[in-house]
């Protein structure tokens, strides 16, 4: 089974979540955390939070020291294909870069400076994989190629930037505002998602493709494509944060 890979319009079409989002996942997650890896985290990140840490991943794309990280911030495979079955791609997507930057925070050996750059990489990737377009289709590369209208606005968007932020946008809070109104996740649920692994994630937003991709082509993307859409939203920035501290509680535990 062949692996295909979104080609990248530029540094800003396949942010993932945008700030706002990133930053709630990193509030979320930092919600969460046990002492020993709150202390853990500070012990790298000094007085900078998770919610500042999360968007580094994005800052940085415009470095040439880390293109190679490019490709690390989405995965695409073939309908109906595994992710282990699949061919991977050889630099890199989204999956192996959450399981490398875990590597890298679980081995004390690795310089300091790597272990900050692993961490505040993989904040950003595991918020990414949450997004359900980082796991989308490569032939309309994630969305980037859906022309859409957002409400009366005169120039048009892209799904992905409607999925990326102005969804999230839409709702007028900022970041700890958004993440007090999400953060209320039961017992149950936090044990269920801190359980499952990084394929299970994008098995999640590869199955909620066809809702996102559910709109009528000839008007523009309005309130009722917000009602239906932003329960999805709310659940994978929760989810997201959650399971960013389950992974960092495992690593410091």
């Amino acid at each position: 089974m062949r692996l295909a890979l979104i080609t990248l319009l530029s540094a800003v079409s396949l942010l993932g979540w945008g700030k706002t989002g990133h930053r709630i996942t990193g509030q979320i997650a930092e919600n969460h955390l046990s002492p020993k890896a709150f202390q853990a985290i500070r012990g790298l990140l000094g007085t900078q939070s998770l919610a500042e840490a999360t968007n580094w991943a994005d800052e940085i794309r415009s470095d040439p020291a880390y293109k190679k990280s490019d490709p690390w911030h989405y995965v695409n495979i073939t309908d109906g294909a595994s992710y282990d079955d699949a061919t991977k791609a050889p630099n890199g997507d989204v999956i192996a870069a959450l399981r490398q930057m875990e590597a890298t925070l679980r081995n004390p050996a690795t310089p300091k400076q790597q272990r900050i750059e692993a961490l505040k990489f993989f904040l950003h990737f595991a918020g990414d994989l949450h997004q359900p377009l980082h796991a989308g289709k490569a032939d309309d590369q994630g969305g980037n190629r859906v022309q859409v209208r957002w409400f009366r606005s005169i120039e048009p968007t892209n799904l992905h930037t409607v999925w990326d932020s102005a969804l999230i946008d839409q709702e007028q809070l900022s970041f700890t505002e958004f993440a007090r109104f999400l953060d209320h996740a039961s017992a149950a649920d936090i044990k269920a998602w801190q359980a499952s692994s990084y394929t299970d994630w994008m098995e999640e937003s590869r199955k909620a493709l066809p809702q996102v991709y559910d709109f009528p082509k000839d008007l523009p993307l309005s309130y009722p494509y917000v009602y239906k859409n932003m329960p999805l939203v709310r659940q994978r920035l929760l989810q997201a944060g959650i399971r960013i501290a389950g992974v960092l509680n495992r690593i410091y535990e």
